[in-house]
């Protein structure tokens, strides 16, 4: 009925009543049904209702649908697909809450403001449930949530104060003010690890698998049998390794490279065959795909499959047979996959290599044990490594270098070390191989002609692009682009950005850079991928921890099994791609932000061992309220303008500098400066800092 009801809406030229709708359906559900029907697409963002009571799509009106998300400082944006971000001022937001779904109309060139809220963000709320006067309160965990929570004595559920909780509001009182009811007590807030799980639910990131997908992996066997090689390819006796990180224990990739006698490599990417075990339809499938992702914790990794699967049949663990999906690449000095072969396979991996024991060979000649018998094959890999990037770089992929943190904790959960994430060889050229292997398959099922769901990454918007060049002149960076911004090309920033290279600001200036480019999403819609320069791509190679990926698999199995589907079944195949791309690219910005707000908060919890320290930082942004340092250990705390001493300092967002009002001095992006810590919140994932000095350097003084 909803698409009925949408085609019927879209095709009318004016707003519609009930009854209308209801004369016009061909499928007749009853005027309570419809009725019911066009409430949940009101909610949905798909119907508007006219103050006449009528109804039309909003595609139809002025109105922008989409996802309002307010940061730290009270403002913020509606998101929305494939459209601008529209800026929300704090006293424009209309009552409107983090996370709600709004409709909202420009008042300006940028500006807007929220006209309707239509669906809150909160079925159930994050927080800390406290007593006083004898009145239940729940103080929520997101100070952007901006929510009274009142629980009384029966829907306590025996919660008792310092007990963080999961609330489901039920009734509302005033405006932002409800009745809740605790549902579920997640544990005390000083338990061991219960902050991160608080996080870990409060980005509505389920940590439990449903009691029927762990019933029905009982029935999985953990070895693989004779008969499910049947019609695989046998690559068995073959070289073949899998490289991770040191505490990897999923492996769903692993490679095999020999030099041809035409003087050609030929690289075999063999990714694990999840979807033999993962059948659409089961428990253990629903549940994968409404995971999507995997999600990297400091101290925990929330799986999108069992440990049963993931860690065991399903990973390319060393020495036991496993089904593989295959995808052999000749490649040539150039860089170019000159013909490739994909197929369904099972391997025994002959070493579980790391990266560190790997980059020892690789960047400093040092043969680890059970590495002796390997070197031939690590010499190969560095040297395509090398032309597979140059060719990448040569059609102008972006690199913007932008270094990971890395967080390390103690058993009681305490941050003890903060730094940058190392990558060395080992981890870019296996990059190197991931990326070759996913475009070869993306371009094979496009040229079947199959649907499939791609990793796209589109042209910057017009706006972001030209107001990062813009910073870069008033930086002093001379920025000429030829032709049209609107027809940039990758290699063109990839261009300006090595021209930037040699600067002290370039860390900061890159990582803005990075800010203005457009998130990568999952679309049926090959719109290409801007950041790799490249025209068709997709995910392929990680299976066990990415759901699109399976999709992919399950694709290419139709086509090797010589499936025919109809012109139906290819249109139902693409609606159904396309549900599941909107729904995986949610559940990876979730994932995303859940991993931002972990580190930020572990970062805090750090600094609060520091307060009153110094430290040699520099300036790694510009905000309206002052400006956030970055220290040596990437950590950063904001210094608030107004606590900037012996002048009076205005803040220039645009240029990325603060300049005093009578002595001219100015804090520009990249400066070095001296600061102290003098406060750091856990709950809210921040730092403050207070400037001390700042460090003179050449370049200053000249």
């Amino acid at each position: 009925m909803r698409e009925e009801v949408l085609d019927i809406l879209k095709k009318s030229e004016i707003p519609l009543t009930e009854l209308e709708i209801d004369n016009k359906l061909i499928n007749k559900v009853g005027l309570d049904k419809l009725c019911e029907e066009l409430r949940t697409l009101e909610k949905c963002g798909d119907v508007y209702v006219t103050k006449k009571g009528k109804y039309t799509l909003y595609e139809n009106t002025h109105l922008k649908v989409g996802k309002l998300s307010i940061n730290k400082a009270g403002f913020g944006f509606v998101i929305m697909e494939n459209e601008p971000d529209i800026h929300i001022k704090k006293e424009n937001l209309n009552g409107a809450i983090h996370n709600d779904l709004v409709a909202a109309e420009y008042i300006s060139e940028e500006e807007g403001r929220i006209v309707r809220i239509l669906d809150r963000s909160f079925d159930t709320i994050i927080g800390e449930y406290t007593e006083n006067n004898g009145i239940g309160e729940v103080l929520l965990d997101d100070s952007r949530v901006k929510l009274t929570i009142i629980i009384d004595s029966e829907h306590r559920n025996n919660a008792m104060p310092g007990h963080k909780v999961i609330v489901k509001p039920y009734a509302e009182i005033t405006k932002n003010k409800y009745y809740g009811e605790i549902i579920k007590i997640l544990g005390h807030k000083d338990d061991v690890g219960i902050d991160i799980l608080s996080k870990v639910y409060e980005h509505d990131i389920e940590p439990n698998f449903l009691e029927e997908t762990m019933e029905e992996i009982k029935n999985i066997p953990d070895y693989v049998k004779e008969s499910e090689m049947d019609g695989r390819r046998d690559l068995r006796d073959k070289k073949i390794i899998t490289m991770d990180g040191d505490d990897a224990k999923d492996f769903d990739d692993a490679i095999g490279i020999e030099k041809l006698d035409n003087g050609n490599y030929l690289l075999g990417v063999h990714i694990a065959d999840v979807t033999h075990y993962v059948k659409e339809g089961t428990f253990l499938g629903k549940d994968a795909e409404e995971r999507a992702t995997s999600v990297y914790l400091v101290d925990r990794v929330i799986p999108m499959l069992p440990h049963q699967l993931s860690n065991g049949i399903c990973s390319l663990n060393p020495g036991v047979d496993r089904l593989t999906m295959s995808c052999d690449m000749e490649i040539d000095s150039n860089g170019r996959v000159v013909n490739y072969d994909i197929y369904e396979s099972v391997i025994n991996s002959k070493l579980r290599m790391t990266y560190k024991k790997a980059n020892d060979y690789l960047e400093r000649n040092i043969i680890n044990p059970g590495y002796e018998n390997f070197t031939k094959e690590l010499d190969l890999m560095k040297k395509l490594s090398e032309i597979l990037r140059k060719r990448r770089d040569d059609r102008g992929q972006l690199n913007f270098d932008v270094p990971e943190v890395k967080i390390k904790v103690d058993e009681e959960c305490k941050p003890i070390e903060i730094g940058e994430r190392e990558r060395g060889i080992g981890e870019k050229l296996i990059e190197d191989f991931m990326i070759v292997a996913n475009e070869t398959v993306a371009e094979y099922i496009t040229n079947i002609g199959y649907p499939m769901m791609y990793r796209i990454h589109e042209i910057p918007k017009d706006k972001k692009i030209r107001e990062y060049f813009m910073l870069l002149k008033s930086l002093g960076h001379n920025v000429k682009i030829k032709g049209k911004i609107t027809e940039i090309k990758p290699k063109q920033i990839q261009e300006i950005l090595d021209s930037l290279r040699d600067s002290k600001d370039y860390e900061m200036l890159s990582e803005l850079g990075l800010r203005s480019m457009q998130k990568a999403i999952y679309s049926t819609e090959n719109l290409g991928h801007f950041g790799l320069a490249s025209k068709c791509y997709c995910h392929f190679t990680s299976p066990i921890r990415r759901y699109p990926d399976d999709t992919v698999h399950r694709v290419l199995k139709m086509i090797l099994h010589g499936n025919e589907l109809s012109g139906r079944d290819l249109i139902d195949l693409e609606k159904k791609l396309d549900r599941e791309a909107a729904h995986s690219s949610l559940k990876e910005r979730n994932a995303v932000e859940c991993e931002r707000d972990v580190e930020d908060m572990k970062m805090a919890e750090y600094m609060l061992n520091h307060i009153g320290e110094v430290f040699k930082g520099k300036v790694s942004s510009v905000v309206p309220s002052g400006m956030y340092v970055r220290l040596e250990n990437r950590i950063e705390g904001r210094v608030h303008v107004g606590s900037m001493k012996g002048d009076y300092y205005i803040v220039d967002e645009v240029g990325q500098s603060i300049i005093g009002k009578r002595s001219g001095k100015k804090y520009r992006l990249g400066d070095e400066v001296i600061v102290k810590c003098v406060d750091a919140s856990k709950v809210e994932g921040t730092i403050d800092f207070e400037l001390v000095a700042e460090v003179k350097n050449e370049e200053q003084e000249n």
